[in-house]
């Protein structure tokens, strides 16, 4: 059977791509050609209402890719005028992540609930003496909700006996865990970034491609064999390309390069600690519980939604951070690039000094096909410094809880381990609840992104193949 094409993937993948041909051959100049490179002249719309709105939705593209707010710019200028220094400077004025083309949002319809045509009008009554709310009632022998009344919550749904009541969601409202996408007057999605915590859980979810990432590919390409660039790997690629860490040092430095290290080393230290830590906290000072602190999206949410979870939240940093230092004292001169699967490591750099830029494996796929790089062909480079099989499986769920193990100096049957992963509004309200008390585990690792790392937004692989490669790779 022939598989079709995700649109929202293939025109993102191509935009990426096309910014790192334009430079390899030395011709930026030419960038108000692009979305006429993807979409050449004569070809037939392949998603929206003609060639003309597809262009000019990828022209946005681009420039949420040279990493600029879409709300932001001026849409009359054409591309070529936001390579000038001047213009980054004057349209480049705020640091949030994510960004809304508001052409390609299709303005979903509020998330509600509504009554299917299966509605048998049954005597029980069941729906509405559910509804606390009295948004139920019975007309033309079929149960009708009136919007004004219902709160949402579902309750007539789960009371249903023949599943008649269906829910209506705005896919990114709904994958949303902290409720910080709304929709403004026309319908059309607006994030808050008060609340975002850059889990980016709606850029996968939007089947769009309406929310985008705002990106440093440009920034990093210039700086490849200029300055002494630092890669700074995340255990997670070698599920994404699928190769061992000693192919990926090579692939990478035939890109430019020139030291590669990989963040499983910080991950020792940051499993070392938080081991330390929670002796401290729950041996000698009887604290209840401890969470883990690796996942930079999960400490936005505790700051900024959970603050009553903050002393309960390990202190220790990040693995990018202590690799990033690492680097540092070796090579006090170099710029650090993190590569890595998700946009909340963005936001964790433009907090941490040791980290310069921040590149995803989408963006490292396009550089690595558009220099026509083999992975599976390049030699092996050896590791001066191996982390452990431990620190390599951070990446995925379980793996930070099993490497806390293994350095902790008590006997692990003490521990009684509880694994969040794929963050929602129910695991949310979970966390809020432990908080207060009711909480049966001493150490939970949280990772917002389904089966860890693995999961990230800025992923390209199968979750399931990741995680296997991932655990092959890590011996």
């Amino acid at each position: 059977m022939k598989q079709e094409i995700n649109y929202s993937e293939y025109f993102q993948t191509k935009v990426l791509e096309e910014i790192c041909r334009l430079f390899f051959e030395n011709n930026l100049d030419d960038i108000n050609h692009l979305p006429f490179n993807i979409i050449p002249k004569g070809n037939d719309p392949q998603v929206r209402c003609c060639v003309y709105k597809e262009r000019a939705i990828l022209k946005l593209r681009t420039l949420a890719s040279l990493g600029y707010s879409i709300n932001d710019v001026d849409e009359a200028l054409p591309l070529s005028d936001y390579l000038k220094p001047e213009n980054e400077k004057k349209y480049k004025t705020n640091n949030k992540l994510l960004t809304v083309l508001e052409s390609a949002c299709s303005a979903c319809v509020k998330s509600r609930y509504m009554v299917s045509e299966i509605c048998k009008e049954c005597l029980s009554r069941k729906c509405i003496n559910a509804c606390n709310f009295g948004a139920i009632s019975f007309e033309d022998h079929k149960a009708h909700i009136d919007t004004d009344k219902c709160k949402n919550c579902g309750k007539c749904k789960e009371a249903c006996p023949y599943n008649a009541i269906l829910k209506l969601v705005v896919p990114c409202e709904e994958a949303c865990p902290v409720n910080a996408i709304k929709k403004d007057g026309k319908g059309r999605a607006n994030i808050d970034h008060s609340l975002c915590i850059s889990c980016g859980k709606c850029i996968g979810a939007c089947p769009f491609g309406a929310i985008m990432v705002r990106r440093q590919l440009l920034d990093v390409l210039k700086l490849l064999h200029t300055k002494k660039l630092v890669a700074l790997i995340a255990p997670s690629i070698t599920g994404q390309f699928g190769a061992p860490i000693s192919k990926i040092t090579t692939a990478l430095k035939q890109i430019g390069f020139e030291h590669i290290f990989e963040v499983a080393l910080g991950a020792d230290i940051t499993a070392k600690k938080e081991a330390e830590e929670f002796e401290n906290k729950l041996v000698v000072n009887k604290q209840q519980f401890m969470t883990t602190s690796c996942c930079h999206a999960y400490i936005r949410l505790v700051k900024k939604h959970l603050e009553k979870l903050k002393p309960f939240v390990s202190d220790t940093y990040t693995p990018m951070h202590y690799t990033a230092e690492i680097a540092k004292q070796k090579y006090p001169d170099c710029i650090t690039v993190f590569i890595g699967p998700c946009l909340s490591k963005r936001k964790e750099a433009q907090e941490d000094p040791l980290v310069d830029y921040v590149l995803t494996f989408q963006e490292l796929k396009a550089i690595i096909n558009t220099k026509h790089i083999n992975i599976d062909l390049c030699q092996e480079t050896s590791s001066e410094n191996p982390p452990t099989k431990y620190a390599r499986e951070f990446a995925v769920t379980g793996g930070v809880s099993q490497a806390l193990k293994h350095y902790l100096r008590i006997d692990t049957k003490f521990i009684k381990d509880e694994l969040i992963t794929d963050l929602d509004k129910k695991s949310v309200l979970r966390l809020s609840a432990y908080a207060d008390g009711h909480c049966n585990s001493n150490l939970i690792e949280v990772m917002v992104c389904k089966g860890g790392c693995v999961g990230g937004c800025e992923t390209i692989k199968p979750i399931k193949q990741s995680t296997e490669d991932v655990k092959k790779f890590s011996l």
